[in-house]
């Protein structure tokens, strides 16, 4: 069954640092193809098209992105991509939607998705977010889905599940959101059994959404109540860049999900990874003795914990360990395993330095 009256939102406006120099400015992560033959992007449509009407799942990206966008999903229309004029974090871009979507259904109902994500299990995944869409519509809540961690992870924040909604299964008030732990209490919160994963997606009403954001971001609601009235008109563009340049960008688990007392989880039972580093992305590579990983054109000897995404070159590892080396045609990454979580400040170095902004 199609849900005519929902709206899927999907946030493809990343840079996808954390996976430099496979991601890139020019082709950021939600483009790459690198699980299977489709893009993250692609999938991530494919994935919610049974549930939601084509004509109602839109994107909210960055205007550089257009064109690849319509590249990747043909059948999209314009309309049907938001843009913003800078990045300026999620509670932004899906404030920004939500107005929008708002102008065109006072009842929009709003499946908010990164783009970047893989996911197995499809039908478990189409029921998780049916759950939420019954919490949403029965007690106007904001709905997030939790993921049951399989591992003491320090790249993903945590839910920590409260009480249990009576007659739901898999249906749990928030209790409290953790940041990214360090290795000790990842192991200490797997152990508990009473905390998720964070995987960033979430079920509102766009109008639920806008009145927490009211409630505890009134600058920035102030702004999108500004562009709502400029929505249709020949002043929108503008009006959109002008208040953008005065919002202050904060998340929406930062400025509204830890804040917000309408908070409610459903447990996952799909398989998740937001493929957030290289170390994720190891587990989708062939799995080598000695603890390695390798794509193609690679050749191992006395190597041990590896990961080797090869490219065009062959790349020889000898006698080393707790790497990850990427060839990544004009760009070569070699790092400590164990500081994956450091790239992306690195690339933001990388950033000030101006001979090199072709490789970015």
């Amino acid at each position: 069954m199609v849900f005519f009256l929902l709206y899927a939102l999907i946030l493809a406006g990343g840079k996808g640092t954390r996976l430099y120099p496979l991601s890139r400015r020019a082709n950021p992560k939600q483009f790459l193809k690198i699980v299977d033959n489709k893009s993250f992007l692609r999938n991530t449509v494919d994935r919610i098209k049974t549930l939601v009407n084509k004509d109602n799942i839109y994107i909210v990206t960055n205007e550089n992105y257009i064109n690849r966008i319509h590249d990747e999903l043909p059948e999209l229309k314009s309309d049907n991509i938001f843009t913003e004029p800078e990045n300026k974090e999620t509670a932004t871009c899906i404030g920004l939607s939500a107005i929008k979507l708002l102008k065109r259904d006072n009842d929009a109902t709003m499946i908010v998705l990164p783009s970047d994500h893989y996911i197995e299990g499809e039908g478990e995944f189409i029921n998780t977010i049916k759950q939420g869409i019954e919490i949403v519509e029965k007690r106007r809540g904001l709905v997030t889905i939790g993921i049951t961690p399989t591992r003491p992870e320090t790249g993903y924040g945590y839910i920590q599940m409260g009480e249990k909604i009576l007659n739901y299964e898999s249906i749990y008030k928030v209790e409290r959101f953790l940041e990214k732990p360090n290795i000790e209490v990842a192991k200490d919160l797997l152990s508990k059994g009473n905390y998720l994963w964070n995987s960033g997606m979430f079920i509102w009403r766009a109008d639920t959404f806008l009145r927490e954001m009211e409630k505890y971001l009134p600058k920035m609601y102030k702004s999108m109540k500004d562009i709502y009235e400029a929505i249709g008109t020949e002043n929108e563009r503008e009006v959109i860049n002008e208040q953008y340049e005065l919002i202050d960008g904060i998340s929406v688990d930062f400025g509204i999900m830890q804040k917000t007392r309408k908070a409610y989880i459903v447990k996952a039972t799909f398989a998740w990874d937001d493929i957030g580093n290289f170390s994720s992305l190891s587990r989708f590579l062939k799995q080598y003795n000695n603890q390695n990983s390798v794509s193609k054109n690679v050749f191992l000897e006395d190597t041990e914990n590896c990961s080797i995404f090869g490219g065009d070159n062959l790349i020889i590892c000898f006698g080393v360990k707790d790497l990850i080396v990427v060839n990544a045609g004009n760009v070569m990454l070699i790092m400590d395993k164990n500081r994956d979580q450091e790239l992306k400040h690195l690339v933001e170095e990388l950033k000030q330095e101006k001979d090199i902004d072709e490789y970015m």
